[in-house]
């Protein structure tokens, strides 16, 4: 007679296997490199993975002595031309660690009129949904949250006083005068007064400007967030190349 399952004995119950303790010396080497990974990341990150940053943009280096010998008239209409660049330039902090970020385009247009020794109108509108850095990541949040290109695309300033020159300065000669007008960003326009400097070269004029930006001024918001830091504020930099409209 076949025994039912029933009536079998019950197998043994098996040991309830416990956890070890994680040894304090693994513990603490745990600390530690969660600790390089947070502090060091970033740093690996800036200096090795991203691109070095890029120099200020800057009027080139004058070649031998300003010449007192005039190519040809300043008077008239000056457009951009080749070699133009605008862009941005901000601080960030990512755990800690500094950082500089910079964007440029080299879409640029516009113009300015001199009349003898006065820059009597000037404007110039750049493409900001062209504007590049060396990271992705953060050419998407420039263009989405921060600068919202989809419906602001472009940024622009109008002189709106004119600029005093003094005298015709001669070719090699580089000249710094404050220019004031409106800056327009993410469809807001603000008075702006920053330090112009130009360099008159044989047949074109380079003009080189830092243009210091409170980012509330514009209602541009700021993307910080818990580990990640931007200050409340910005420079624009430009470099253009103007040549003689035709």
């Amino acid at each position: 007679m076949q025994r039912s399952d029933l009536d079998r004995p019950p197998a043994p119950a098996r040991p309830r296997r416990t956890r070890r303790p994680v040894p304090l010396k693994w513990a603490i080497v745990a600390l530690v490199a969660a600790g390089v990974v947070l502090v060091g990341g970033p740093w690996i990150f800036f200096n090795v993975v991203e691109s070095p940053t890029p120099s200020k943009l800057a009027l080139p280096a004058v070649k031998g002595a300003p010449t007192s010998v005039a190519p040809g008239p300043v008077s008239g209409t000056w457009t951009v031309g080749p070699g133009s660049q605008a862009g941005y330039r901000v601080e960030e902090q990512l755990f800690g660690q500094s950082h500089t970020a910079v964007g440029r385009t080299s879409k640029v247009t516009g113009g300015m009129v001199i009349s003898g020794t006065e820059v009597t109108a000037a404007d110039f509108t750049v493409d900001m949904a062209s504007i590049r850095s060396d990271t992705r990541s953060r050419d998407a949040q420039f263009n989405g949250f921060i600068m919202d290109t989809a419906n602001h695309p472009t940024g622009s300033f109008r002189l709106t006083r004119a600029v005093q020159l003094g005298q015709v300065p001669p070719v090699g000669r580089t000249v710094s005068v404050p220019a004031t007008g409106d800056l327009t960003l993410r469809g807001v326009s603000r008075p702006v007064t920053f330090t112009l400097r130009a360099e008159r070269l044989d047949g074109a004029i380079d003009v080189n400007a830092e243009i210091p930006v409170t980012y509330s001024r514009w209602h541009i918001p700021n993307p910080s967030f818990a580990v990640a830091k931007l200050g409340s504020t910005g420079t624009i930099e430009v470099l253009l190349h103007l040549v003689p409209k035709t």
